[in-house]
C-alpha cells in the first residue's frame, strides 16, 4: 500500500453525536476508524467495549481498528471480531503467547496487528514481524487522547520500515499518538502508511472536513 490512509481515533468524537461526526469524517475521506479500548489496568483510562465497536459499526463501511489497551486480550478478541472489528490490534508488552494471539486473530477472519509502546524496542518483532498484517508504532504512551507527539518515534518507524523491505514483507506500518499536521508529513516520511488522528480530525474548528484535509496535505508532502 503506498497511498496513505487517515484512521479517525473515535476517542476524539463527540459522543452525543457520534454518528454524525463519524458520517462528516466518512464523507471527508478517512479510510478508517479507530477505536481505542482501555481496561484501567494495562493503560490508566477506561473506555470501550465491543458494544462500542457494533455501534460504529452500524455507522460506517469503511474498516474499523479494535486497539485493545487491555490484560488477557485472547479473552475478548472473538467478542471484538463478532462487533465488526476488521483489524483486531494487541499490544507486544501484554502478551506472553502472542503467536497464538495472533493466530487466533486470523482463524477469525481479521487482520492482526501488533502494537509497541514508545519504550519497547523494535527487536521484540524479531520473530513475529513475519506474521502479522501490521506494525502499530505509539508515538504516546497509551491511556489518554491529546498528547504530545514523541520525536523519536520518527526513527522507530524508520528502522521497522527497514526491516520490513529487507525482508520482502507485506506488512503496513501505522503510528498513533499526536498526529497533527505538523508531524503527518514527517511520520510517512519515516515509512508511515496509516495515520491514526483524533483530535487534529474531531477538534478542529474549522471543521470535520477542512481538518481532514490538512492532514492528508501535510502527510502528502511526506
Amino acid at each position: 500500500m503506498n497511498k496513505v490512509e487517515i484512521s479517525a481515533s473515535i476517542l476524539a468524537a463527540d459522543f452525543t453525536r457520534l454518528g454524525a461526526h463519524m458520517k462528516e469524517a466518512e464523507a471527508a475521506g478517512v479510510e478508517r476508524f479507530h477505536v481505542d479500548v482501555m481496561d484501567g489496568r494495562f493503560v490508566p483510562n477506561i473506555t470501550f467495549g465491543p458494544l462500542m465497536v457494533e455501534a460504529a459499526r452500524r455507522c460506517t463501511k469503511v474498516p474499523i481498528e479494535a486497539h485493545l489497551m487491555i490484560v488477557e486480550p485472547e479473552r475478548y478478541i472473538a467478542d471484538f471480531a463478532k462487533a465488526g472489528a476488521d483489524n483486531i490490534q494487541v499490544h507486544q508488552e501484554i502478551c506472553p503467547h502472542l503467536h497464538s494471539v495472533v493466530q487466533l486473530i486470523h482463524q477469525l477472519g481479521k487482520k492482526a496487528t501488533v502494537v509497541l509502546n514508545p519504550a519497547t524496542p523494535l527487536s521484540t518483532l524479531e520473530d513475529i514481524l513475519g506474521d502479522v498484517d501490521q506494525v502499530l508504532i505509539m508515538s504516546v504512551n497509551p491511556g489518554f487522547g491529546g498528547q504530545t507527539f514523541i520525536a523519536s518515534a520518527l526513527s522507530k518507524v524508520a528502522w521497522l520500515r527497514q526491516m520490513i523491505e529487507e525482508r520482502s514483507l507485506n506488512c503496513e506500518i501505522e503510528i498513533d499518538g499526536g498526529i497533527a499536521p505538523p508531524v503527518a508529513g514527517a511520520a510517512v516520511k519515516a515509512g508511515a502508511r496509516v495515520l491514526v488522528a483524533g483530535s487534529a480530525v474531531f477538534h478542529g474548528a474549522e471543521g470535520v472536513a477542512e481538518a481532514v484535509r490538512r492532514l492528508r496535505a501535510s502527510a502528502e508532502e511526506g
